[in-house]
């Protein structure tokens, strides 16, 4: 049942679109892809049952969706602090040395830990940015910033890892 703003959805052209953005979203914010699976298995399920809500004219879709996913992170980071294993950090690719491979895990997971080291707002924003791929207008429709905002807070961020990463170093 559909309302007067609502267009009739491809639900299963949207979960093929979606279901990679979303995962990588939780992964980014999880860092385990277990639990980003159960996630974002968890929204698609919130958004189908409350399907007949999503109105075309306050914003679109893709936005509504992962204002859902934003809502399913919280309520998970509630529940539970997330753990990261160190073998499930990082897919190992064949044509590597293992050297290169336990580097990448190392610097993943540290990277990792200064993410989730960040404010809440800026964990959310990076992972929507970098794990589901949005354009910083995408990422602005979903939390409700100004674009302006977002990219500027991104920015921010940013340098405020890079920074963070370098010191680390010496």
């Amino acid at each position: 049942m559909q309302n007067g703003n609502t267009p009739e959805i491809d639900w299963e052209a949207v979960y093929w679109e979606l279901l990679p953005r979303l995962f990588n979203f939780f992964r980014y914010r999880t860092g385990d892809d277990q639990t980003a699976q159960d996630l974002t298995s968890t929204t698609m399920m919130r958004a189908w049952r409350s399907r007949e809500r999503y109105n075309s004219e306050i914003g679109k879709f893709q936005a509504w969706v992962f204002s859902i996913a934003r809502h399913v992170a919280v309520d998970h980071f509630r529940k539970s602090r997330p753990t990261v294993p160190l073998d499930a950090v990082y897919d190992l690719a064949s044509d590597f040395s293992v050297e290169q491979e336990v580097q990448k895990q190392r610097d993943f997971a540290r990277l990792y830990a200064k993410l989730t080291q960040l404010p809440e707002r800026e964990q959310e924003l990076i992972a929507l940015k970098y794990g589901a791929g949005m354009t910083n207008r995408e990422v602005a429709a979903t939390t409700g910033l100004t674009e302006s905002n977002v990219g500027t807070l991104l920015h921010r961020t940013i340098k405020k890892l890079r920074a963070e990463w370098e010191l680390s170093y010496e």
